[in-house]
C-alpha cells in the first residue's frame, strides 16, 4: 500500500487542522492505520491509530481529547482532525499502515507516507 499524507502548514496555538492520509493499492480495510509524528533530533512518536472497521482507536496523552482519529475504508483514506493545537505539537506527521494485530508500536507498521510538517506558532 502506498500512503500520501496532506494538510500539514502553519497554525496558530488554539486553532485546528486536519490532515488526511490517502492510500493507493488495494485492500485499504485490511490495515490498522496511525499517524506518528517526529521532531528533527528526536525519535518518531506515536500520535493516534485506528482499527480496520469497529471504530476502535488510541491516543497518546499528549493529544488525547484535542485529537480525533478516523477513517473512510470506501475512500481509502485515514484522517487526523487536531484541535486546540499547542507550539508543541509543531512536528512532521506521519501516517502509517499496519498489517498485524491492532498495535501502537511504531515498528509494527510496514507502510510509511511521506510526512507533512505542521507548525504550530504561540
Amino acid at each position: 500500500v502506498q500512503l500520501q499524507a496532506s494538510g500539514g502548514g502553519l497554525v496558530q496555538a488554539g486553532g485546528s487542522l486536519r490532515l488526511s492520509c490517502a492510500a493507493s493499492g488495494h485492500s485499504f480495510s485490511m490495515y490498522i492505520m496511525g499517524w506518528f509524528r517526529q521532531v528533527p533530533g528526536k525519535e518518531r512518536e506515536f500520535v493516534a491509530t485506528i482499527g480496520r472497521s469497529d471504530g476502535r482507536s488510541s491516543y497518546a496523552d499528549s493529544v488525547k481529547g484535542r485529537f480525533t482519529i478516523s477513517r473512510n475504508n470506501a475512500a481509502s483514506t485515514v484522517y487526523l482532525q487536531m484541535n486546540a493545537l499547542k507550539p508543541e505539537d509543531t512536528a512532521v506527521y506521519y501516517c502509517a499502515a499496519a498489517s498485524g494485530v491492532y498495535t501502537i508500536r511504531k515498528t509494527d507498521y510496514g507502510y510509511w507516507g511521506q510526512g507533512t510538517l505542521v507548525t504550530v506558532s504561540s
